[in-house]
């Protein structure tokens, strides 16, 4: 769980986890300034603190790499938000455990009436839509949507991928599965009813149009090192 300010919504997101799913519940709070911390630690949670804010990319690298040191063969990326439905990560974990799938994503886009009726804004269905159509055709693949911020890995794929060099702001997402592309591993995706209200995460239309820019730049970077004309530290060997 990557955490900032989730004071709020904290005990929701984990009340919807079912038992006996995970073997450990690790949340790395991002210098929160409300009561998340303390909260977590009271909930039996293992947390760790960034001495410094390092962005949405640069709290997912400490999750990571702690959920690896922990031996996680299979690792959820759920947001303590609660905007994701958390009920449904068995039916994830079980596409990962059977070999069909190295990394699943929660798709938010079933339909258009329903995205929008749970509340996603109209620029972000509709930038969704086109960007995820940009890397589909890019990547050769065919996500109902990829930016979802509900992630299921195999330890494998994490291993294998320099994540460490990603984008420390919400980039790190599309960087991670182009990286996961590049590397040849099975992506897949199913639907995912998301929540839309004051306490989710999200970000502006600001914010929104950087990151499709970056999105673009990233898969460029993908198109430039498969054609061998530059390669990207995006795409280097990990065990190099």
């Amino acid at each position: 769980m990557p955490a900032y300010n989730a004071e709020k919504t904290l005990q929701d997101t984990l009340d919807a986890i079912p038992k006996d799913c995970c073997d450990e519940i690790i949340l790395v709070d991002d210098c929160s300034s409300d009561q998340t911390v303390s909260l977590a630690k009271s909930l039996g949670l293992s947390v760790f603190e960034h001495e410094t804010n390092k962005g949405y990319g640069g709290n997912q690298k400490l999750c990571y790499q702690q959920a690896l040191d922990a031996g996680a063969d299979i690792i959820v990326m759920l947001h303590p938000d609660n905007q994701y439905d958390a009920s449904l990560i068995p039916f994830f974990t079980g596409f990962i455990d059977h070999g069909v799938c190295d990394f699943m994503l929660g798709a938010r886009i079933r339909t258009r009436k329903e995205a929008l009726h749970g509340g996603m804004p109209f620029y972000k269905y509709f930038s969704n839509r086109m960007l995820t159509l940009m890397m589909n055709v890019i990547l050769g693949q065919n996500l109902a949507e990829g930016h979802s911020g509900f992630r299921v890995y195999h330890r494998k794929v994490l291993e294998t991928i320099p994540f460490e060099n990603n984008a420390d702001d919400f980039s790190f997402d599309a960087e991670l599965i182009t990286q996961a592309v590049y590397h040849g591993f099975k992506l897949g995706d199913a639907p995912m009813p998301v929540r839309y209200f004051s306490e989710a995460s999200s970000i502006s239309f600001k914010d929104s149009s950087i990151y499709g820019l970056k999105i673009i730049s990233t898969l460029c970077k993908f198109m430039l090192t498969k054609l061998k004309i530059k390669k990207s530290k995006l795409f280097k060997d990990k065990s190099a």
